[in-house]
């Protein structure tokens, strides 16, 4: 599955997408885990203590945030559009 990181999450990556095996499962958790295992520095970016997301990290399949489906156990399908969307300030 490719995984679209913006922000600090693609200086983390080194890049603007990363293919994501699906061998541990097909949630949005499944696919976040491998990802951290690829790249641990995520981990304390992406979930709190309790392994939910952080306070205004998003995840969006085709579009619409898993917030509005199952959440972390919202079921992706390997050509889905995953994006992964850190905190953001600004004004």
């Amino acid at each position: 599955m490719i995984v679209k990181v913006f922000a600090n999450f693609r200086e983390i990556c080194q890049a603007k997408t990363v293919e994501v095996p699906t061998d541990n499962g097909n949630r949005v958790i499944d696919i976040l885990e491998t990802l951290i295992r690829m790249f641990p520095a995520l981990e304390e970016e992406v979930f709190t203590p309790e392994r939910t997301l952080k306070p205004f990290v998003h995840v969006f399949i085709n579009g619409r945030n898993v917030i509005h489906a199952d959440g972390l156990e919202t079921r992706v399908q390997e050509d889905d559009q995953f994006a992964l969307f850190p905190p953001v300030a600004g004004g």
